[in-house]
């Protein structure tokens, strides 16, 4: 009998690539949760075979609804949806604690239930000492928090997934380069307030590679259940060296500017309280930005034995590719 694996988000990039990681494997059945079932994403998935079911992140009996009969279930919420409306971080981080709380509670009384997956972000505040925090890391990591507080036969089934840095994240206006003409020829400039040291830890293609990683942690549950955290990073690069390789990719000459952080913060008044605290929390913090606080072992693609992700630059030239033709 084919396992119920439930996908929440599945027409969003994380959604799409746990959907294509199961949706040819006839041990899986796939069920796509979404508000529009009649759209045409959600019908796009339903060609593909999968079964649509509605569910509302804000509604807790939907959840308990469209959880029935799951026997896995990949959880993640979409902090920019609501904050693309509200243009206030801590209120949209309030948004989404709330609606990963639903959807535990939901998960939690899901009797058939195997394994929990909850694609979450590192505690920014904890981690920097008080120093950052950052509104979608925080909201997300705040439900990890009530499931090892308020529901423990739901924590022995979870899986903790840190999603790493896309590299779509391009497109936004805050790390997009822009050309600047020179005597002698154009470069693309980046403005930070940050070192251009700055370690970028990142998945790439997150609807090629994430899936992997969501599969690795399913077939394995005795590492990656019981409240382990897994890290779902291909590599980590320097703002710098992230920068360079983008300007390789798309035949660009390319340079990075490090600007006064209120200078950025005057170009950016919204999206610095939120991408530039997220980039100054990874400059302050390094290699430990991606820890947990109570020393908790996070696992990489190599403790999962994880094969065959597509690199950085392989993602990168492929979006060169898309853009060119676009």
């Amino acid at each position: 009998m084919a396992k119920i694996i439930t996908i929440l988000g599945a027409t969003g990039a994380q959604g799409q690539g746990v959907v294509a990681s199961f949706i040819n494997d006839p041990s899986y059945k796939v069920r796509a949760i979404t508000r529009n079932p009649s759209g045409a994403p959600a019908q796009a998935l339903a060609a593909k075979g999968a079964e649509v079911v509605q569910g509302d992140f804000n509604d807790l009996a939907s959840l308990k609804t469209a959880f029935a009969g799951s026997h896995i279930i990949f959880a993640v919420t979409n902090f920019f949806e609501p904050f693309a409306k509200l243009f206030d971080g801590p209120k949209t981080a309030e948004i989404e604690k709330q609606q990963g709380i639903n959807i535990a509670q939901a998960a939690a009384v899901t009797d058939s239930l195997e394994h929990f997956i909850w694609s979450t972000l590192p505690n920014s505040h904890a981690v920097s000492g008080g120093k950052f925090s950052v509104p979608h890391f925080d909201g997300k990591a705040s439900v990890d928090d009530y499931i090892r507080e308020k529901e423990p036969a739901l924590l022995a089934k979870t899986t903790f997934l840190w999603v790493t840095w896309y590299h779509t994240n391009y497109s936004f206006p805050v790390y997009t380069p822009f050309k600047v003409p020179t005597a002698f020829a154009d470069v693309h400039v980046q403005l930070g307030s940050w070192s251009p040291e700055t370690p970028i830890s990142t998945i790439g293609d997150v609807r090629l590679n994430l899936g992997k990683f969501v599969r690795a942690a399913v077939e394995q549950p005795e590492k990656a259940a019981n409240g382990a955290y897994v890290l779902a990073a291909v590599e980590t690069i320097t703002v710098e060296g992230l920068l360079k390789l983008w300007g390789e990719t798309h035949g660009k000459k390319t340079k990075y500017v490090k600007i006064d952080p209120e200078a950025f913060r005057e170009l950016w008044p919204v999206l610095a309280e939120e991408l530039g605290v997220m980039m100054d929390y990874w400059d302050a913090t390094r290699e430990k930005s991606w820890s947990d606080v109570s020393g908790r072992k996070v696992l990489t693609k190599e403790d999962l034995g994880i094969q065959g992700l597509q690199t950085l630059e392989e993602g990168l030239k492929d979006l060169a590719a898309k853009t060119a033709t676009a």
